[in-house]
């Protein structure tokens, strides 16, 4: 069983998953990430792709896959690392990256990888929903991925609906239209929309993303969807503290999860 299945069947609400861009602060932290996450209590952790031209990502992230990249990080190397990771870390393992990146390493082949190091889903911000139905969609069965299509406040009825049909796994359901980035609440208008995708009783769970930084914001999302995704105020830690163990505990505290809060 796909570990992303596992997870929302074992628990459906206040599912925390955590992104962090591979290859920062240092080139070779993947493996301390992951398990320190794993440790303090996240239930999913997505691992960025450094990519040159990130137009979804707030400044945060964007500094942080410049110097990933300047790191020499690279989707051959991040594989390499994974591998190496997914016997000692249970939970699932999600890779995060725009469609560039991977189209030049081979979208098949970066689908091989993924099965072989472990890989449980993909998140591509800007895979058109065209390309998945003719192409990924195929190979994510094929290969046991679970490719996670994102919905905006823009994203229409007709759409969301499609794209519940279509997928599984989970939603990123992406809190604002703007980029990524921490916000300290959300606006009515934000928890509207949220209200508004809770009243169409979707089949797919739904994880709340951008702008999740302190427990108020935490708290908004587990109220309207299954769980939340933290990524901008995780890699702003990252950069900030003195060590892994201490921005993830620090993380921890901000947003009020205890390490062994809901499990």
């Amino acid at each position: 069983m796909n570990r992303i299945y596992k997870l929302f069947k074992e628990k459906q609400k206040n599912i925390l998953s955590v992104y962090f861009t591979a290859g920062y602060p240092q080139f070779d932290d993947t493996a301390k990430i992951v398990k320190e996450l794993e440790k303090q209590g996240a239930d999913m952790v997505e691992a960025g792709i450094p990519f040159s031209d990130p137009m979804a990502d707030g400044p945060v992230i964007q500094q942080s896959g410049t110097a990933a990249l300047n790191n020499g990080m690279t989707l051959k190397k991040l594989f390499s690392q994974v591998e190496k990771i997914r016997d000692e870390v249970n939970i699932p393992l999600i890779m995060m990256g725009y469609l560039n990146p991977i189209m030049q390493f081979g979208v098949e082949k970066f689908c091989s990888e993924c099965k072989r190091t472990g890989i449980d889903g993909v998140i591509i911000p800007d895979l058109p929903f065209d390309d998945y139905m003719q192409m990924f969609k195929l190979l994510g069965k094929q290969y046991g991925i679970e490719f996670i299509m994102l919905i905006t406040p823009e994203t229409s009825e007709e759409r969301i609906r499609l794209i519940d049909k279509n997928t599984s796994g989970f939603i990123y359901m992406v809190s604002t239209a703007s980029t990524t980035g921490a916000k300290d609440c959300f606006d009515e208008k934000t928890l509207d929309y949220f209200r508004r995708i809770n009243a169409m009783n979707l089949k797919n769970p739904r994880l709340i993303g951008f702008g999740i930084s302190n427990k108020t914001t935490l708290n908004a999302a587990f109220e309207n969807a299954g769980g939340a995704i933290i990524g901008s105020e995780f890699i702003r830690l990252l950069g900030s503290e003195l060590s892994i163990e201490a921005a993830v505990s620090k993380l921890m505290q901000k947003i009020g999860k205890s390490s062994d809060s809901d499990k």
